[in-house]
Parts: C-alpha cells; sequence; structure tokens
C-alpha cells in the first residue's frame, strides 16, 4: 500500500468521519478492492479503524475522532494551496496531488483552498524572452536525492571533454530556469550546472550526506562566492538621478548608492572587468559620467568602433557615401 494513499485514507476518515470502500475507491482515483485492502490493512496494523456493519455501513475511527491528521489550521491549509498551485499548471503529478488533498481536507477548509490553489500563475519568462525548457535530468536526479544512492554522472566543463563521476546527491536548485545539481565528491562539495550535464546513471550504492547539510545555506553560500566574482572590479559612475532607479533595476546588485548630489548620484557599479563595466554601461550615452579612468578608456574605444563603423551620414546622402 503506498504511503501516499495511506495518508490520504486516513485524513478523509477524519473528515468524514465514515467511509464506503466506493467512496474511498472514488475519491483516490482507484478500484473497490484496493480501497478495500487498504483500509483492511491500516486495521491489521494497528490503525484505529473499523467496519460497521449493515445497510449503509462504511468505516470509521474508534471513537468517531474528526480531528484533521495534517494538523493545518484554515491558514496553513490556504498557504500550501497558495505556493503549491502554481505548480500545478505545469506539473499534472502535482494538480492530481492537489485534488486528492482538497477532497481530504475538513468540509470548511476546502473551498478556499480550492480558490488559493488557483489564484496565482506563474510565468517565467520575462518580457520578449522565451520559458526555458525545464532539463530532462531533474526528475532523475530529484529522484536520487530522494532515494539517497550514488548517480553516475557525466558532466562536461566548457572547453573540456565529458568526465564521468560518482557523486552523491544532495539537491537541486531553479535559478531563474537555470538548474544547478549540488552533490558530495570525493573533492567535498561540488556545484554541477544541469545543461553541462550529459547522462545519468543511477548505482546501487548508498549515499552519504552530511548530517548537518542545509540546502538553502549551502546555496546561499554559491551565491555569494559566485557574486564576489562578478564583483572584482568597480568603477564610480554618475547617474541622473531621475533614473536612478532604471540604473538600479538593470544592474541589480552590483549597483550600490554611494552619495546622493541632488539632480546625480553617485553609484559604485561592479562587474568582473573593466571592460565588462564599460559594456554594461555603453548604452547610456551621455547621460552618465564613469570616473574611473581605465572603464572611460574602454568606453573610449568602444564609441571610436562604433563611429568608423557607422560614420554620420552627409547631408542629402546615406551613410558612407
Amino acid at each position: 500500500m503506498r504511503a501516499d494513499r495511506l495518508v490520504a485514507t486516513l485524513l478523509l476518515m477524519q473528515a468524514r468521519g465514515r467511509v464506503t470502500a466506493a467512496e474511498l475507491a472514488r475519491e483516490l482515483e482507484v478500484s473497490n478492492a484496493t480501497a478495500r485492502r487498504d483500509l483492511e490493512a491500516l486495521s491489521a496494523a494497528g490503525v484505529p479503524v473499523y467496519p460497521q456493519p449493515g445497510r449503509g455501513g462504511g468505516w470509521s475511527l474508534v471513537g468517531g475522532a474528526r480531528t484533521d491528521l495534517s494538523g493545518l489550521s484554515s491558514a496553513e491549509a490556504q498557504a500550501l494551496f497558495l505556493v503549491a498551485g502554481p505548480a500545478a499548471s505545469v506539473a499534472p503529478q502535482i494538480k492530481s496531488a492537489l485534488r486528492k488533498l482538497v477532497r481530504a481536507l475538513p468540509q470548511t477548509f476546502r473551498a478556499e483552498a480550492e480558490a488559493a490553489a488557483e489564484a496565482t500563475i506563474v510565468d517565467p519568462a520575462g518580457w520578449g524572452e522565451v520559458t526555458l525548457d525545464r532539463p530532462g535530468l531533474v526528475s532523475a536526479l530529484q529522484q536520487a536525492v530522494v532515494k539517497q544512492v550514488q548517480v553516475r554522472l557525466t558532466y562536461r566543463k566548457r572547453g573540456e571533454e565529458p568526465r564521468e563521476r560518482v557523486v552523491d546527491p544532495w539537491g537541486l536548485v531553479d535559478k531563474d530556469g537555470l538548474w544547478y545539481f549540488i552533490a558530495g565528491t570525493n573533492e567535498g562539495r561540488r556545484t554541477f550546472r544541469l545543461d553541462r550535464v550529459t547522462a545519468v546513471a543511477f548505482t546501487d550504492t548508498p549515499a552519504s550526506r552530511p548530517a548537518d547539510f542545509e540546502l538553502a545555506g549551502a546555496w546561499g553560500e554559491v551565491v555569494t562566492a559566485v557574486e564576489e566574482k562578478r564583483s572584482e572590479t568597480s568603477a564610480s559612475v554618475l547617474v541622473p538621478t531621475r533614473f536612478l532607479k532604471v540604473f538600479q533595476h538593470q544592474h541589480g546588485r552590483h549597483c550600490t548608492v554611494v552619495e546622493d548630489r541632488g539632480e546625480y548620484t553617485r553609484v559604485e557599479l561592479t562587474a568582473p572587468r573593466p571592460l565588462d563595466i564599460a559594456r554594461n554601461v555603453a548604452g547610456w550615452g551621455g547621460l552618465i559620467t564613469v570616473e574611473s579612468p581605465e572603464v572611460a578608456e574602454h568606453l573610449a574605444r568602444i564609441g571610436a568602433e562604433l563611429v568608423s563603423r557607422y560614420p554620420r551620414a552627409a547631408p542629402g546622402g546615406p551613410a558612407g557615401s
């Protein structure tokens, strides 16, 4: 008997007080025989459920208890469905699970839970962008994490030939459509980009995972390390205050306000190299003033290249005539 069906059966009995095998089969989308076997197995396992004989009988919990076994309050149920609901639009399994859970909730919770599940849709593509497809290996690696078995991973680093290694699966991260796999290796914890993984094979070896490992904390360390590497160069830039929010939105965490000077605001901009900063701000043209000489030199070179490639059109004639 599947554990998810066991929990759903108990929740239904708690919510309704009494169910028949036919009702249970209909709610959980299984056969009558399967539902009856599940109820008998629960009773044999020591769960206090018993059949009521006679016409219109069914199965009940001892004492007729009606407490919700999940322990969810109305607010907690809404919060659960608000989080899980958006995923149901792209994952049929989640949609099916939510439908079953709604049926298992106490009657007074159901309407708000259903509304919460349909309250939000997540569109992961930005304006003018296409939605990134979820890598096909995500499901396999999720199963490896859940089952805690080692996997044989074929990984291709940039500019190198694919290399095979056996790793302990610890967790996956979806970073704005780009997936990462965190795993334990002989060299310690490593982070792999899923778009560079070419093959995954399960082994029969149990995986090991530190008792104090916490995925969110580990990913936070990865983000900090990557952002520090992406911020090795800094430049001072004067930005018109009226355009400051646009400039900050464009450069995110790599733009820090240093000084408000009224009409202009001085910010510090960071990137891996001075050339990267120049490329990032070149489109702002004369609206901004770059105070860092090295970045200014790159901007001058970029400007000269553009003028050479696109000379100003002569009056009355096409460019370059």
